[in-house]
């Protein structure tokens, strides 16, 4: 009887282990290739990154930015040159156009989740990066296409950082960091960064948000004071480092002057500006549907006891919206 037991058990132990698909050695297998093509793309992904900054990647920054030995970084320099993704001249590394064409999938993908993540899904900002990572490696073209197309074709991620097209096309980066910029008036925030994390904490800790308007009231080596108009902020130079900064064009000379929807008194009539850049996607989609172009007039009509949601009439229709939402939306008094 033990004896039979053990040969029912070795089978089973052998089937569990070697049978193809479902064995255990095949799903350690899967397993490898998933984090393999993870540690590539992420490489690709570091190459792209330095190419757009005019830097050239190296052994060494690849080792620091994915965290690895300089063993491991050797072993992935060689299999990504066998694939053709990359070319070594001396130190430095270059994409090649599959390993571009790679790289921005990738991008694309992590920017697209990091879009639906926080317009749809409405997951707080700080989370949605590790999220969006996390999902960027096993998404296809197809998949990104209907993404892509759900959400309107979104041009820039939550951070502000533009979103390639299915063709590859990376509009370009706008902006320069607020500790570069020299001259003064209002300013407008078109890009947080969103790494290292703790600066991004920071950031969304003091309150700013993309394409907010604001004005550097003093900077010195200890800190950045920034305002509104309303409310002050204070950055660490390191931290205000990571916000980028573009001056206002004419027409944004307007939206300065124009206040968020949510601030209107009770039946206080006013004339839609324009709907924040922050707005993307779906949202943007029913935004417009609802009727809220520049130049249609709009007010805040019916009491809510609670204060969220909101009824506001709009062409002669009333629609509620949420004061996130109607923050978004800037109007001018008339």
């Amino acid at each position: 009887m033990n004896t039979t037991f053990w040969i029912i058990t070795g089978i089973v132990l052998l089937i569990a282990v070697f049978i193809p698909r479902v064995g255990l050695l095949a799903v350690y297998k899967t397993y490898r290739v998933a984090q393999e093509r993870e540690q590539v793309e992420d490489a690709l992904k570091h190459l792209l990154d330095r190419e757009q900054q005019g830097r050239h990647a190296s052994p060494e920054s690849l080792a620091g930015t994915l965290d690895i030995r300089r063993g491991e970084v050797t072993r992935l320099i060689e299999n990504m040159e066998e694939q053709g993704l990359i070319e070594s001249q001396g130190a430095q590394l270059h994409l090649t156009t599959e390993g571009e064409r790679w790289a921005l999938h990738v991008v694309r993908a992590h920017r697209l989740w990091e879009r639906y993540l926080t317009d749809e899904a409405r997951m707080p900002l700080e989370k949605v990066h590790t999220e969006a990572h996390r999902r960027e490696h096993t998404s296809s073209d197809t998949q990104l296409d209907e993404m892509d197309a759900a959400m309107g074709f979104p041009t820039r991620d939550p951070h502000g950082d533009p979103i390639p097209n299915r063709e590859g096309i990376l509009p370009e980066a706008k902006g320069m960091p607020l500790t570069a910029y020299q001259a003064e008036g209002s300013i407008r925030i078109v890009h947080l960064e969103d790494e290292p994390a703790l600066a991004y904490q920071q950031i969304l800790a003091a309150g700013l948000r993309l394409g907010q308007v604001i004005r550097v009231i003093d900077k010195n080596p200890q800190r950045y004071l920034l305002t509104d108009g309303e409310h002050e902020y204070r950055l660490a130079p390191a931290v205000a480092a990571n916000v980028s900064v573009a001056p206002l064009a004419e027409s944004e000379v307007a939206r300065a002057q124009a206040v968020s929807l949510v601030d209107l008194e009770h039946n206080q009539k006013a004339e839609i500006v324009e709907l924040d850049e922050a707005v993307q996607g779906f949202t943007r989609r029913r935004f417009l549907d609802l009727g809220l172009t520049p130049g249609t007039l709009i007010y805040p009509e019916l009491k809510n006891f609670f204060g969220d949601p909101r009824a506001y009439r709009v062409r002669g229709t009333l629609i509620a919206l949420r004061k996130d939402q109607a923050a978004q939306i800037w109007v001018k008094p008339v």
